[in-house]
């Protein structure tokens, strides 16, 4: 029987799901089942439910081991799938030919070269071991652009709060697919006192846990708002299956939306949403599908995309992500949180029973992993794709440093095209800095235009106390909320306010964070403002490789080859000393290593004779040959101080059979598509020409300093990055630099910045940038 499902409204006109890639009469694997149905075969109404969702199907009730086939409206098998040992299977990932899998267990995923069930009615789901067999009535499996009719959403008003009169209570809210979401109410004070401003804090960590809070739902509710935690399908106490950024997860968020906006507390019946990360993240899927009560998203510290976190130019990321991906797994499962346990041992029914379907979960870190090459099938969750769609207003906010997500980010702020008012803050640091004053006092004024609709005025009680909170929480005395900007305008003054708010510039870059108050405080020392990242008008600027590891923006008269070794164990290296990955402190402990003759190429400016600010992104051209079909290569950025100290800007990584040059490109930024289509052997014995790209970022050059690149194997130059290194030991890489060869660093030459007279800065001291006493390396001529 088919459970818990609405209709879709679509502008389908109900034909029949689209059947995938052809799969041939014949194509089977593991099989002793047709691709065909036997239309004049004997069956029987189904007696085990299906729960049809977007872009995936539930099936529960039948017995362990027995085989389930999902069938299109052609009458086609798609994918044959074994039941776990709760009777439960998953159908969301088909083969491109058929075949028979089992489920459950971290089961392997069907494939990795498939697809996933598309959007279309029409489908069937048989019970191939029943006699006669079992076969549900033809169903529909929504996409992403379908939603339910706004009526379904007013049938839940007034469905989630308290029992009595709290004023903070945990709770169930239900998706289009019947699935429910666990999630924890916190209101300012009693109901009857509402409506409120309401945020939603949406995540697969712990958002809807009843002891903790998140700390974007915690700064919110210290300034006025109710908030909602919302745990992700797959997670906390929510039903469903976890797949990291899925769809379903996607269209989740628009349900989420809808439907806490049209209880009684809300005010105005429309949400924000906060977080950083994960939260962060999901803010900006959710409002990619364009849920109607959304007001305004604030993303803090995102990612450009989940494969290209995992595959940072085409190489595997062994570090963070890979970690952060295997705790996902391992927190999804049944009771893999603390808290989780804590409800199911206070008896929690509702969480008790969503526990067995995460027999269903995958392994997404296994999987992801096994993605060598880019699928087509990651565009579905490309946020660089995605974000075209977002109408809202949008504050986000971003380190170049980032040691967690990283600064590919900063490749899709361009794409906000659709967005009434995209606001981005850009800064050296670290990953949770977006929680800083510095951040946070725009965040509110954010809120407060676009979700209060009130002239932001910050409570004078809530600024005296915000240095000992904000002290707590970074370990620096010096830090609080900014004063209001906009106190000229009176509060029936809202109009006009916004207005002038709206008339700002839409990029800040704040520079030299952890110089600008306290040694390591979040601070920066100065800023500046942009219309567009990168600004429309930089200017490209060529430095050009050359004998004696010297980098002009001259060519080189001459020509040459530098060589350097492959060292697979530095990519297990990264930047932190004894002390190790500290989240908080002001300032980290490093252990940043030089590389030793040989195992490196170094390429080194003169001192710059005036200020100037390099950063845009950009990338490096490299003339290579090497012995085999592909190498990895980091390419890293460094400043050069007067006092002999080199301070680490940026690092930009390449598998060189993923060399190739999308044709969306522009300017100075290099796009790829990473497929296996795209990917070519780099040829024998000759040079080729491979870009590498460097993210976002921006950094200022006084007189005296000087630039320096560092080309190698990958590691050492992250922090919670490491790598998987291909290639053996001391691997020859070539680089050729001059005439025809001419490899050479191109970056932006950023305008408008009034770079103020500095002091040498300590080391450490700079947010997010790792620091050492610089040490010439002689480069090694080919030969």
């Amino acid at each position: 029987m088919l459970v818990g499902t609405v209709s879709a409204c679509s502008d389908d006109d109900g034909g029949a799901a689209d059947p995938g890639p052809d799969r041939g009469s014949g194509g089977l694997l593991s099989t002793d089942l047709a691709v065909e149905v036997d239309p004049d075969e004997p069956t029987a109404p189904s007696e085990f439910d299906v729960r049809p969702g977007t872009e995936e199907v539930t099936v529960t009730g039948v017995e362990p081991e027995q085989r389930l086939s999902l069938v299109d409206a052609d009458g086609r098998r798609m994918v044959v799938l074994h039941a776990d040992k709760y009777g439960q299977a998953h159908f969301s990932y088909l083969p491109d030919e058929l075949a028979e899998f089992k489920t459950g267990a971290r089961a392997k995923l069907p494939t990795d070269q498939g697809y996933v069930v598309p959007a279309g009615k029409g489908y069937t789901i048989r019970l191939e071991d029943s006699e006669p067999v079992q076969v549900t009535e033809p169903f529909e499996v929504w996409g992403f652009d379908d939603h339910p009719d706004p009526s379904w959403y007013d049938d839940q008003t007034g469905t989630i709060g308290p029992s009595g009169d709290e004023t903070d209570w945990f709770g169930y809210v239900t998706m289009r697919d019947g699935v429910q979401l666990s999630i924890n109410v916190r209101l300012p004070g009693p109901v009857a006192d509402g409506p409120y401003p309401t945020v939603i804090e949406y995540s697969g960590y712990g958002p809807s846990n009843p002891d903790s809070t998140e700390p974007g739902s915690m700064i919110a509710a210290l300034l006025g708002f109710a908030t909602v935690g919302v745990n992700m399908r797959g997670s906390g106490c929510s039903g469903g299956v976890f797949d990291v950024f899925n769809v379903a997860q996607q269209v989740d968020g628009y349900d989420t939306v809808e439907a806490i906006a049209r209880q009684p507390w809300v005010k105005g019946n429309q949400v924000g949403m906060v977080g950083l990360s994960y939260s962060g993240i999901t803010q900006l899927y959710t409002a990619a599908t364009q849920p109607p009560s959304l007001a305004a998203i604030t993303p803090l510290s995102v990612i450009r995309e989940p494969w290209l976190q995992q595959w940072p130019g085409g190489v595997y990321n062994g570090g963070f992500t890979r970690q952060w991906l295997a705790e996902r797994d391992n927190q999804s499962s049944a009771g893999g949180t603390s808290w989780v346990q804590k409800r199911l041992d206070g008896g929690d029914e509702t969480c008790e029973s969503h526990q067995e379907l995460r027999e269903q979960n995958i392994d997404f870190e296994a999987f992801g992993k096994s993605l060598v090459q880019r699928p087509d099938l990651a565009d579905v969750r490309d946020l660089s794709k995605l974000v075209s769609n977002i109408e809202v207003p949008v504050f986000l906010s971003g380190a170049w440093q980032d040691e967690q997500t990283g600064p590919q980010f900063t490749d899709m702020l361009g794409n906000f095209t659709a967005s009434e008012d995209a606001n981005f803050t850009l800064f050296n640091g670290r990953h949770p800095d977006g929680y800083t004053p510095e951040v946070l006092s725009r965040w509110f004024e954010f809120l407060q235009f676009y979700l209060v609709e009130q002239v932001p005025n910050l409570d004078d009680g809530l600024r005296a106390a915000s240095p000992t909170v904000f002290g707590d929480f970074f370990g620096t005395p010096d830090l609080e909320f900014a004063e209001d900007r906009f106190d000229q305008y009176l509060p029936d003054q809202y109009d006009a306010a916004l207005a002038a708010y709206q008339a700002e510039p839409a990029v800040r870059v704040i520079f030299e964070r952890g110089v600008g108050g306290v040694t390591g405080s979040p601070i920066g020392l100065y800023e500046t403002t942009y219309d567009t990242w990168p600004p429309t008008d930089v200017e490209e600027v060529s430095f050009h490789l050359g004998g004696d590891g010297t980098l002009s923006t001259a060519p080189p008269s001459g020509e040459g080859v530098d060589r350097f070794l492959n060292d697979p164990e530095s990519a297990e290296v990264d930047f932190f000393g004894e002390a190790g990955y500290q989240l908080l402190v002001p300032t980290w402990d490093f252990d940043w290593r030089n590389w030793s003759e040989g195992d490196a190429a170094s390429y080194v400016t003169e001192p710059f004779t005036e200020s100037v600010v390099l950063g845009g992104g950009g990338y490096v051209e490299l003339f290579m040959k090497v012995p085999g079909a592909s190498a990895d290569v980091q390419a890293t950025l460094t400043i050069i101080r007067p006092d002999g100290t080199e301070w680490l800007i940026t690092s930009g990584l390449l598998r060189l059979s993923d060399r190739a040059v999308a044709a969306t490109s522009e300017g100075l930024r290099i796009d790829r598509t990473f497929s296996a289509a795209d990917a070519e052997d780099m040829p024998d014995d000759e040079f080729a020409s491979a870009k590498v790209s460097i993210p976002g970022f921006a950094q200022a050059f006084r007189p005296g300093d000087r630039l320096r690149l560092t080309v190698s194997s990958p590691g050492r130059d992250f922090g919670a990055w490491t790598f998987a290194n291909s290639g053996e030991a001391d691997e020859v890489r070539d680089i050729a630099w001059g005439g025809d060869l001419a490899s050479r660093l191109v970056v932006g030459r950023l305008p408008g910045v009034v770079v103020p007279d500095g002091e040498p800065w300590p080391c450490p001291s700079l947010r997010g940038q790792a620091c050492r006493p610089y040490e010439a390396l002689q480069n090694t001529p080919a030969g």
